[in-house]
């Protein structure tokens, strides 16, 4: 055979290669944008499973706050005075009712990838009393002696008490760093399923009394008209 037809040989051979490999690549490419459009990660099902999820946890406790209310109470009868000082420590809970979540309180904006997810408001339980350090302090024994002035400096000072536990668990600075915690556990509770299915999505935790911009509200979609619409 001559080196004229071998090399023309050869390089029909080399083109028949290139075309077959052209046309397998081709076919690959077909291939995975048709996967990917048949079984790419829904974000509407995703947030839904996740929203199920937190519900079922029933109530979600993000902070816990201890605090000490020093309160005196103060009865006068039969020209004698009675005082009796109590000091209460106590322990109170931050919580959010994740029962009350429902597909209103999620939207979702396809555009931007942004999830934004509305929260009841935080519910303060407690406050929990620790009785081994409950710490007391008297004057005016004769009075209490007798009559039962005791008694009633006692339920007075509970009754302080508890109120100033609960306004002190109620301040600003408390109720903002339970705001956060809970923000911070619910947006990576809705973010990592995202993520995990390759959605690099931004998740907003709000309250009801945070302001919301009218864009926001224009351009996100609550689940369940989501869901109507299909």
């Amino acid at each position: 055979m001559e080196p004229r037809c071998v090399t023309r040989e050869l390089r029909s051979a080399l083109i028949g290669g290139l075309v077959a490999l052209a046309l397998l690549f081709a076919g690959f490419v077909v291939l995975k944008i048709y996967l990917s459009s048949r079984f790419a990660p829904d974000p509407e099902t995703i947030v839904s499973s996740t929203l199920s999820g937190m519900r079922e946890q029933n109530r979600l406790t993000s902070f816990i706050a201890s605090y000490v209310a020093v309160v005196t109470s103060e009865q006068s009868r039969l020209g004698l005075t009675a005082k009796k000082t109590l000091i209460m420590p106590g322990t109170v809970r931050y919580e959010v009712d994740m029962a009350k979540l429902g597909p209103q309180s999620v939207s979702w904006d396809a555009g931007t990838k942004e999830l934004t997810v509305t929260l009841p408001p935080i519910e303060i339980a407690g406050p929990q009393v620790d009785l081994n350090a409950i710490r007391e302090y008297d004057g005016g024994g004769l009075l209490m002696r007798l009559t039962n002035a005791e008694q009633r400096l006692d339920d007075a000072n509970r009754k302080a008490a508890q109120a100033e536990l609960l306004r002190q668990a109620r301040a600003p600075t408390p109720m903002r760093i339970a705001r956060e915690a809970t923000r911070r556990a619910v947006e990576r509770n809705f973010a990592l399923p995202l993520r995990a299915a390759g959605l690099d999505a931004h998740v907003i935790v709000r309250f009801p009394d945070e302001g919301r911009s009218d864009r926001q509200m224009d351009r996100s979609t609550p689940l369940n008209e989501v869901a109507g619409t299909r």
